[in-house]
């Protein structure tokens, strides 16, 4: 009998170098170990067949289904102008539809032989339309007859693992491959403590590993995912408890504020009271900067719950005790809407050391990098100084030459654009580490806030304070029908005429090279809707001055335009003295003009979910009711047209996350999301197994609390090594 190859053999020697090769550069999977964790997405029964009627478009499909006929037709082309042409036709079907193969060229001969009438087979290929009918062109197929000895002991038991595939790795190579490393299962180190695996019931890691892969029954299929997820939200809730054990013991300089401070004016100075939500969030911040280790708080809020003031009143506190704080903002026109929001909430609290200022007041300075020289040494000599005790900026303030006197806080303001290393960056700033508020106004359902953001402790502020108004939402479907569009520009002059503002927001702006490439073919209407370039500002600001709002004041404001030109037209828009604003996403965070009432989303189509929620949250943030309207060419029937029709039903920003994290799947959860690269999660759905990870947080803390460096658990140590790779070591290092 051969020796079975360890877990962490390279795949190319027990496979061979071509298979390992696409498996490594399309996979992502390198060892042995790797594959047996490459997962069925679904299974097949050889008694039923797939939904045919359900298949996406575009995508990579594997499916089970019986030939219902096949012709062969020959043809007249450039290849063969005789009419030597051959094209062979097949309709499979599984009795829910049909779909249709197309065969060509010297690739007819074996599929007409094999794929007769009855012929039950599995094919793959990437679903197409054509003649508006779906197909599969050139399909990869295996027959499933049963008769082959081969074949009999691959397809044993009456389940048939589906695997993620790729065109160049057909779903069934890929269980052919785990056929000859399933073996190595047993020698799988199993990570759970066997006092947790006993307790819940699980069934040991190499007997899941061979149930996932080979089911007999579909109780199997249970059993095997029960304990893989088990692995993946234990392994990353240890990750983030030893994160957090960490934490705990890095030293910080306790922050309490004084009595009758810069923080008692600014309270006294309100003109309306704390809601009670941000009276419970400040006391956990207050709480958390009075201890010797670093507040590490995630402050969620929806779109105008007055997260900023919340932000502002722990700034004071930390400047009343002798330090400083920072607030980074993700963009220049949101660092300085900031600081003018924070002077004016100040007001002469932010003139310390200036003629008029309070007694005891600080200094509120802002550094960008578009400042000019002067102003930005005099801002640097501020902060070195400890003159200033508030500074609002973007990722400038992290540079080298920036230094502070003391600092004590750090607020960031949506963490999901402010990379890992720059908040890395703000920490070595303080002679030991600041305390830090990360805020975000894109609601995150729990599960992902204790997976993503487990290293940090939550608050959230769900009630909107006194006096905002309702938001009305609608889809305008420009294409079934073009008189709603035609309203929706009326609604805009109404608005107008009431004395109020409204915004036009578009995905893209407009001065960009077109592709030469893209010009020239014939398309159908629904690739029209779908393949057409963008909507963008600059067209569409000249479109609306010329036609439906002309005598408007249309002003347009985008992220390629010079800093001092931006933040013109948004102290114009705020004023009042421009009458529409046509604008990118610049303005979806943070910009703040309450008689701005209205907004218009062209293509909204071609936004997420959370951030269409974002954009929506800047009208209605006066006294006056808003109203939002999501203009889509998509058809009826469309999943974009679900998605909007979603975003106008609800303003609950979290149930909104939750259609927007169902839709988009995870990603990567531990932040490597980006391009391509698989989830660290495989069977773990974030919004499914809510309780698995709670209860796998807990577990972990005990874990940790009692056995910070896990010496009693060397198999969960190598399970932690494994996940985090260097890359996500580093992630979670700096959090």
């Amino acid at each position: 009998m051969d020796p079975v190859p360890a877990l962490d053999e390279p795949l190319k020697k027990v496979l061979g170098p071509a298979t390992a090769k696409v498996m490594a550069e399309h996979l992502g999977l390198h060892t042995v170990g790797d594959l047996l964790h490459h997962y069925p997405r679904r299974y097949e029964e050889r008694g039923q067949l797939t939904h045919l009627a359900d298949l996406p478009m575009d995508e990579h499909v594997t499916v089970v289904a019986q030939v219902a006929d096949a012709r062969l037709h020959t043809f007249a082309s450039a290849k063969a102008p005789r009419g030597k042409g051959q094209r062979l036709e097949v309709t499979i079907t599984d009795g829910s539809g049909r779909l249709q193969l197309v065969f060509f060229g010297a690739g007819v001969h074996k599929p007409h032989k094999e794929l007769l009438p009855g012929t039950r087979a599995m094919f793959a290929g990437k679903v197409s339309v054509f003649n508006r009918r779906l197909q599969l062109a050139h399909p990869a197929y295996e027959l499933l007859r049963g008769d082959a000895e081969e074949t009999v002991e691959t397809w044993a038991g009456a389940l048939i693992p589906i695997y993620p595939a790729t065109a160049k790795l057909e779903s069934w190579k890929i269980g052919k491959a785990l056929q000859t490393v399933l073996p190595s299962a047993q020698e799988a180190v199993d990570p759970l403590p066997e006092s947790l695996r006993a307790g819940r019931g699980l069934v040991a890691l190499p007997e899941a590993l061979l149930k996932i892969h080979r089911p007999h029954t579909k109780a199997d299929i249970e059993d095997a995912r029960a304990r893989l997820k088990w692995d993946e939200a234990f392994v990353l809730q240890v990750a983030l408890a030893r994160r957090r054990h960490a934490d705990a013991q890095l030293p910080a300089v306790a922050r309490r504020p004084k009595p009758d401070g810069l923080l008692t004016a600014f309270d006294d100075r309100l003109p309306f009271t704390l809601t009670e939500g941000q009276q419970k969030v400040s006391a956990e911040i207050f709480a958390d900067l009075a201890t010797e280790h670093p507040m590490h708080r995630l402050l969620q809020g929806e779109v105008g719950s007055g997260k900023t003031l919340v932000a502002l009143r722990a700034m004071l506190a930390v400047v009343d005790a002798g330090g400083q704080a920072a607030m980074l903002a993700p963009t220049e026109v949101l660092a300085q809407q900031h600081h003018r929001s924070v002077t004016e909430m100040m007001g002469e609290l932010a003139e310390g050391g200036m003629l008029g200022g309070a007694d005891g007041a600080t200094k509120v300075v802002l550094l960008t990098g578009s400042m000019g020289a002067a102003a930005r040494r005099h801002a640097l000599l501020d902060l070195a100084t400890g003159e200033a005790g508030v500074v609002i900026g973007t990722h400038a303030l992290i540079e080298d030459k920036v230094q502070f006197h003391d600092l004590g806080l750090v607020v960031v303001d949506e963490q999901h654009r402010f990379g890992v290393e720059q908040r890395d960056a703000l920490r070595g700033k303080g002679k030991q580490p600041p305390h830090l508020l990360v805020m975000t106004a894109t609601p995150i359902p729990r599960t992902v806030a204790m997976t993503v953001f487990g290293d940090l402790e939550t608050s959230v502020l769900d009630q909107l304070p006194a006096g905002r108004s309702p938001i009305a939402s609608h889809v305008v479907p420009a294409a079934d029908k073009p008189h709603f569009l035609a309203r929706a520009w009326e609604r805009v002059r109404e608005e107008v005429a009431n004395g109020h503002q409204t915004y036009v927001v578009c995905p893209r702006i407009g001065d960009e090279e077109d592709d030469p490439k893209k010009a020239g073919r014939k398309k159908s209407p629904e690739d029209e809707a779908e393949k057409r370039p963008p909507l963008a500002v600059l067209d569409i600001a000249e479109q609306l001055a010329k036609g439906p709002l002309r005598g408007l004041r249309v002003e347009v404001l985008h992220g390629r335009m010079q800093p001092d030109d931006k933040d013109a037209v948004m102290r114009r828009f705020a004023a009042g003295e421009a009458d529409v604003l046509v604008a990118t996403t610049v303005i979806e965070v943070g910009v703040n003009v309450p008689n701005a009432t209205a907004m218009v989303i062209m293509d909204a189509d071609r936004f997420g979910v959370s951030q269409l929620h974002q954009l929506r949250g800047r009208v209605g943030r006066g006294s006056a009711p808003g109203l939002c309207l999501l203009v889509t060419e998509m058809p009826e029937a469309s999943a974009a047209r679900q998605r909007l029709n979603a975003v106008a039903s609800t303003l609950d920003g979290f149930e909104l996350s939750r259609i927007d994290l169902e839709q988009r799947r995870e990603g990567d959860v531990l932040g490597q999301a980006q391009s391509g690269t698989r989830s660290s999660l495989r069977v773990l759905a974030v919004i499914d197994d809510e309780e698995i990870i709670a209860e796998a947080r807990e577990e972990a803390a005990a874990v940790v609390s009692a056995d910070p460096d896990l010496t009693g658990l060397p198999a969960l140590r190598t399970a932690l090594d494994a996940l985090l790779d260097d890359e996500r070591e580093q992630y979670l290092e700096k959090g």
